[in-house]
């Protein structure tokens, strides 16, 4: 199985962490970790993501820890500092093999790097599930994540509404090679060619994730296109980047529509001062959960989906009391 395009296209789209949660559960049924009878071996599932500074890696791993308490199921949680450090990740990927762990859930960096190291943990008989972003490896038999692509789309639809339909917009994304990035680019792209003919899309520049780097290319942007109407920033440290080069500027949403994407305090804070306009957020916590229980399932010889969307919704100063919004907010 490829992940990617076409997975995207076949993904069963599916809230599924609350009938994961109640699915039978084999092994832990009656789970090892809390004691168990001491004939049976701790089962362990390691995680490795594509970072741990940000609020939402750590609400991923807020929630694979309840699902690993709630199975009994020892969780190790490890990323690297910034998501531009491949090399580290796959570091750590190789040492969540060599710890010889009943499975792995990885969220890849890099598609194409991780590949051989998904040979290794299958030479070893470890199964793995995706979250967040894939590899292109068919070792991986399931992935955790937000379908991307109709995120993106999500994006464009309110950023047209806000700018009423038409002007020049340009986008500070997080990533050219891992699929959130490309698919969060994407979907914003797509949507807008096909239904806002209007609209144009005048720059398209990368920061990495890094706000420091996504500030610097906001302020290059709106020295370059000084009619730009919105700017959509694809992840939290982007949308971060973005916020604060406006605040710098003494600019807020009222001057420039600007979209951000996840959540964090520093995000909403910015939507509630009215810096940002508003931003699309995932579910974190149900990312957590989702995986560790496919690599639960998995360890134990059970089928999975080939994908489990957990879900993207629009939020702004309107609806951030929302119960059904807060609940997917991460500060």
């Amino acid at each position: 199985m490829k992940y990617g395009k076409k997975f995207a296209v076949a993904a069963v789209a599916t809230l599924a962490v609350l009938s994961l949660a109640g699915c039978s559960t084999g092994k832990g049924d009656t789970p090892a970790a809390d004691g168990g009878d001491g004939d049976t071996k701790d089962m362990s599932i390691e995680l490795v993501s594509k970072g741990f500074q940000h609020q939402f890696w750590q609400a991923v791993k807020k929630g694979a820890e309840e699902q690993g308490k709630e199975l009994g199921v020892k969780i190790h949680f490890d990323g690297p500092g910034s998501e531009t450090e491949i090399e580290k990740q796959l570091q750590m990927l190789q040492s969540a093999i060599d710890a010889k762990p009943d499975a792995i859930a990885y969220a890849a960096l890099d598609p194409e790097a991780c590949i051989p190291l998904m040979d290794s943990a299958d030479s070893a008989g470890i199964p793995v599930a995706y979250f967040d972003a894939p590899c292109n490896s068919e070792v991986g038999k399931t992935l955790a994540a937000t379908d991307s692509k109709v995120a993106g789309a999500l994006a464009a639809e309110h950023m047209a509404e806000l700018i009423g339909g038409k002007g020049d917009v340009a986008i500070v994304a997080h990533s050219q090679i891992n699929s959130t990035g490309v698919e969060r680019r994407d979907g914003f792209v797509d949507k807008i060619k096909a239904d806002y003919p209007d609209i144009k899309i005048v720059d398209i520049q990368y920061g990495d994730g890094d706000h420091l780097k996504s500030a610097d290319i906001t302020k290059s942007m709106l020295n370059a296109h000084p009619d730009l109407k919105g700017i959509y920033a694809t992840n939290e440290g982007s949308a971060v980047g973005v916020a604060n080069a406006l605040s710098e500027l003494g600019k807020t949403s009222k001057d420039i529509t600007a979209i951000g994407f996840d959540s964090g305090a520093a995000q909403v804070d910015a939507i509630k001062s009215g810096v940002l306009a508003g931003a699309i957020t995932q579910d974190p916590i149900g990312i957590g959960k989702t995986v560790v229980q496919a690599a639960y399932d998995l360890a134990n010889g059970k089928s999975v989906e080939e994908f489990y969307d957990t879900g993207s919704y629009w939020y702004d100063s309107t609806n951030l009391d929302d119960p059904k919004i807060a609940a997917v907010l991460y500060e």
